[in-house]
């Protein structure tokens, strides 16, 4: 699957960090992940940590799919609103999905802490209403998230131009969030586990998933098989193939960076990324190194050779945007690109099994705007599923919530 085009930031920032070995030869483990991404990466993380036998199987380099055109926001917020989702599951439910969201992040930001270099920042998060009509919404989720505890601050239209420098008709700040390079994240956890010992290998496709009654049986092109108690695919937007039903619509989402910025610019935005209530929604942050990093205009295209046509017009449409926003900034692109995305009806992710694959096969799909907050969560979610231990996300993230288990 061809899931990102054009010059994503991070692939040129990093090139090839590591090469690791193709899976050449019959093995065994306890947990084999399909998918060597972020997601993919802190599964394998969580596994080994707790004393798991893991492999971890990549068909590309690793990190170098969705994980390389990801522009790497760190959030709890769900790309449905508190009371949108209380509204569609019950309070109980929007409440821990929410609540889980903060803890991830949190947990998120003492794990990169400890990484070292992997471009992580600690920010605000400011979510803006980019038209008159929203505000009224906006404010009902602000009136929300802080009658149920959330570090949530309201901000007029006054507030958002004195403090951030451009109109919009109110805004919400929010914490916590952060920013990360996602390829050097995924590249450092995975290289750290095969340091300890966890054998990982890329340049490696599974060609065919076969569950038995003991394990699962793992085919792949090179001829080697792999025998693991339990299986977890987290290969992206790939993962769908696994499934006899559609649980989320592909899209494309597109990004560009800029050239280093002037000293002084937009430094209000230092330590606060930014999005907006329109949907498709602009972001934008600014990266450790100095550069404005934007997306959005998001559509439903899901032919590489579209998506490919469609970058340089929709990176163009971006910066056209930020610099309406704040035409005394000098921005000067360097980058762009685009990537595959996928969304689920309800903005919730799907950790877990699906009759269609078996008991021992586990579908992760951090599917969403928070991807990587999502990945951190599931990652503790599909042990405890391994471990037959009780989890208070097991049910809200399992594919019976959308009828389709």
């Amino acid at each position: 699957m061809d899931l990102k085009s054009g010059y994503p930031w991070w692939a040129v920032r990093n090139g090839l960090m590591h090469a690791f070995p193709r899976a050449q030869a019959d093995l065994r483990c306890d947990v084999a992940i399909v998918g060597g991404g972020i997601t993919g990466a802190l599964i394998a993380r969580e596994f080994a940590a707790h004393g798991h036998d893991i492999a971890v199987i990549e068909q590309r380099d690793i990190a170098w799919g969705s994980t390389a055109a990801s522009t790497a926001l760190l959030q709890y917020e769900i790309d449905t609103h508190l009371v949108d989702l209380a509204k569609r599951l019950g309070e109980a439910d929007a409440l821990l999905a929410y609540r889980s969201c903060v803890a991830a992040v949190e947990a998120l930001e003492a794990l990169l802490a400890r990484l070292g270099d992997v471009g992580f920042r600690r920010s605000d998060s400011l979510y803006f209403a980019s038209r008159r009509r929203d505000r009224r919404g906006l404010l009902r989720e602000c009136e929300a998230r802080a009658r149920h505890g959330f570090d949530v601050e309201w901000l007029e239209r006054i507030d958002v131009r004195e403090r951030y420098g451009f109109d919009a008709h109110a805004a919400i700040l929010t914490r916590p969030a952060a920013g990360v390079d996602p390829y050097r994240f995924a590249m450092r956890l995975l290289q750290r586990l095969e340091k300890d010992g966890a054998r990982v290998f890329d340049r490696t496709r599974v060609e065919a998933i076969e569950p038995r009654s003991r394990d699962v049986l793992l085919r792949t092109d090179g001829g080697a098989r792999v025998m693991a108690k339990h299986v977890v695919l987290a290969a992206g937007y790939a993962t769908q193939r696994w499934l006899p039903v559609r649980v989320a619509r592909n899209r494309s989402s597109y990004a560009a960076i800029s050239d280093p910025l002037d000293a002084g610019a937009l430094d209000a935005f230092r330590d606060t990324m930014v999005w907006e209530t329109a949907r498709p929604y602009l972001y934008f942050r600014i990266t450790p190194d100095n550069r404005l990093l934007v997306g959005g205009e998001d559509d439903a295209v899901d032919l590489p050779a579209r998506r490919d046509r469609r970058v340089p017009k929709k990176a163009a449409k971006l910066l056209d945007r930020i610099r309406s926003m704040f035409p005394d900034a000098a921005i000067v692109p360097a980058f762009s690109w685009a990537g595959t995305f996928a969304e689920t009806e309800d903005g919730l992710p799907f950790f877990g099994p699906h009759r269609a694959t078996g008991p021992r096969v586990h579908h992760a799909m951090a599917y969403g705007g928070n991807g990587i907050t999502y990945s951190m969560l599931g990652a503790d979610l599909l042990r405890a599923r391994v471990e037959r231990r009780r989890h208070p996300l097991a049910n809200l993230f399992s594919f019976e919530r959308v009828g389709a288990a």
